[in-house]
């Protein structure tokens, strides 16, 4: 009999915690961040799972082979049960989608569906695998911005696309292990997008640090010093703050997610291969809380990027990968 923790091992449940951050950077970006966020968030969440369950179901056969311990090839999830959780997450995720964000969510949401489904059944085993899957999460990152300015968001959505192509790219030699040089290209990718993450988007507008205005005035008060010279010293403070939290986040993803290459490097055995790409899936987070930041909600960017070391937490539990 399958059990909820069959369920969660087929669809990969604790990765999903990289999945919100997505649409969250992607709000952020597009000035967009409101109530619905979250129920956005949701929705991709969904649609993550289906594609997990898809993945799994059109890979059947080939992880009797190499997977045998997964759900489906070790019994525990039938081929029918599989395809039609994917069926109905897909369709409760676009459902979801274009219940609280309208057209211009379903606008997105259908193709991401659509992507995602392309990906698992036929682009995975080509060499436009890891664009397809990189599309995936760009336009993951889009429909966070869809009640926005889809162009603002653009940046963000390109920048968490190339992420992406490097964990897939990584995936692909799961099994079998690489060469030192794949891992090198991929290292490589991911110090570009750390920086790219770092770096300001021209007309982004900048977050305050909750609190460092009213504490500027009260000093100012007691100290009889002029109100308006200390709030600008605070602003400036707010604005350094604001300036550097999206460096120091793509900082620590590039560490985590690097350092993990780094050992591919040196030992580029299937072991360590999977290794990196759970890195980079539990990492993910502190990517998109960098994006996040460098949209003006910096307080939010950090609670996005704590889910990265709860996702390590739960990979020891069930596999990211």
């Amino acid at each position: 009999m399958t059990t909820l923790a069959d369920v969660a091992e087929l669809v990969r449940a604790p990765a999903a915690l990289s999945v919100p951050g997505d649409v969250v950077a992607g709000a952020a970006a597009a000035g967009a961040l409101s109530p619905r966020t979250p129920a956005l968030a949701g929705a991709s969440v969904l649609l993550y799972w289906a594609g997990m369950a898809a993945n799994d179901w059109a890979d059947r056969r080939l992880d009797a082979v190499e997977r045998p311990e997964r759900p489906i090839p070790s019994g525990r999830v039938t081929p029918a049960a599989a395809l039609g959780l994917a069926a109905g997450l897909t369709a409760a995720g676009v459902g979801l989608a274009a219940a609280v964000g309208g057209r211009r969510a379903a606008a997105l949401a259908v193709p991401l569906a659509a992507t995602i489904w392309g990906y698992d059944l036929l682009a995975k085993n080509t060499a436009a695998g890891p664009a397809v899957m990189a599309a995936c999460r760009g336009l993951d990152v889009l429909l966070g911005a869809s009640g926005g300015n889809l162009v603002r968001a653009l940046p963000s959505a390109a920048t968490v696309a190339a992420h992406t192509w490097t964990v897939t790219t990584l995936s692909r030699r799961e099994v079998t292990g690489a060469d030192a040089a794949l891992p090198m290209r991929t290292l490589v990718g991911t110090a570009v997008v750390a920086a790219s993450a770092a770096v300001a988007v021209p007309g982004a507008r900048r977050a305050d640090v909750p609190g460092v205005r009213d504490a500027d005035v009260a000093a100012a008060e007691a100290g009889g010093v002029d109100e308006r010279a200390v709030v600008g010293s605070g602003r400036s403070r707010s604005a350094g703050v604001a300036a550097a939290l999206p460096a120091l986040l793509a900082g620590w993803y590039a560490a985590r997610y690097g350092a993990a290459q780094a050992q591919v490097v040196r030992d580029p055995s299937a072991g360590k291969v999977r290794a990196a790409v759970g890195a980079g899936i539990t990492g993910l987070p502190a990517l998109q809380g960098a994006l996040t930041a460098r949209g003006g909600a910096g307080l939010l960017g950090l609670a996005v990027a704590a889910a990265a070391p709860l996702g390590r937490r739960l990979a020891r539990k069930v596999s990211p990968t």
